[in-house]
């Protein structure tokens, strides 16, 4: 059996150009581009729009973060699909 290991969220924050500034509870900092899901889930480019964009918020638990119930990223995505910074 592996276990497995959750990048649980600590803070999200919205940045310029679609970007998200993400810590986690493990401390590493990434910056998670949110364009790159466009093109695999075009929901997403409802996030074009500023005040939707602003609303992110943690998920109960840290597991990923969502805007609303259509619109949600897990965390692992945030984590391996970010630049460290």
């Amino acid at each position: 059996m592996t276990n497995q290991i959750f990048h649980k969220v600590k803070s999200v924050s919205p940045q310029e150009d679609l970007n998200l500034l993400v810590v986690f509870v493990d401390g590493a900092t990434r910056l998670y581009d949110v364009k790159q899901m466009f093109d695999k889930h075009p929901v997403f480019e409802k996030l074009k729009d500023e005040k939707l964009f602003s609303e992110v918020k943690i998920d109960l638990g840290g597991c990923g973060i969502s805007w609303n119930d259509d619109i949600d990223i897990a965390c692992d995505e945030l984590f391996y699909n970010s630049k460290s910074l």
